[in-house]
């Protein structure tokens, strides 16, 4: 596999409920294209010069609407098993995924709808490890039950679907 890709993740509103402007969801496009774009390479797209684009970004990660990070391939780091856990919880579901979203080896949680109520990725070194994660997450309050889908090969992985 390639070495680590370069990529803004990002929501689309802020966490004040305010919708980005133009000028911020250009400057996370250009970061979801290459997150390693020189600031006076965006500023010249954007129309601003590096300097604003620099504290716009700053902004735009302090208030956890971006945060741009290498985006690896697990197996190629040393980590043998990579799953998606399907969580089926009684009583409310948000502090179960609080809780879940705690422990180390999980990488993605997310609150869903449909046969499972969370969603959770791992990125475990071995399959005891993560059979010790399974343990875990099954002893923490509210979690009924858990349905583990190993993945067995990487296919697709991008974050470049741009902004609305």
């Amino acid at each position: 596999m390639t070495s680590a890709l370069f990529f803004a993740k990002m929501a689309l509103v802020k966490k004040s409920g305010a919708p980005l402007d133009d000028v911020s969801k250009a400057i996370i496009e250009q970061l979801q294209q290459d997150g390693r774009r020189p600031y006076a390479s965006i500023g010249k797209e954007v129309g601003l010069s590096e300097a604003a684009v620099r504290q716009r970004v700053q902004r735009l990660i302090e208030s956890g609407v971006m945060q741009v990070v290498a985006v690896t391939d697990p197996l190629e780091l040393g980590f043998a098993r990579q799953a998606m856990i399907g969580v089926g919880v009684q009583g409310p579901v948000e502090p179960v995924a609080d809780k879940i979203a705690e422990l180390d080896s999980v990488e993605y949680v997310v609150v869903t709808a449909g046969t499972f109520d969370i969603l959770v990725e791992a990125v475990c070194v071995s399959d005891e490890h993560l059979l010790r994660l399974l343990d875990e997450m099954r002893s923490v309050g509210g979690v009924h039950t858990t349905e583990t889908f190993m993945y067995l090969s990487l296919r697709k992985q991008t974050y470049s679907w741009g902004v609305r």
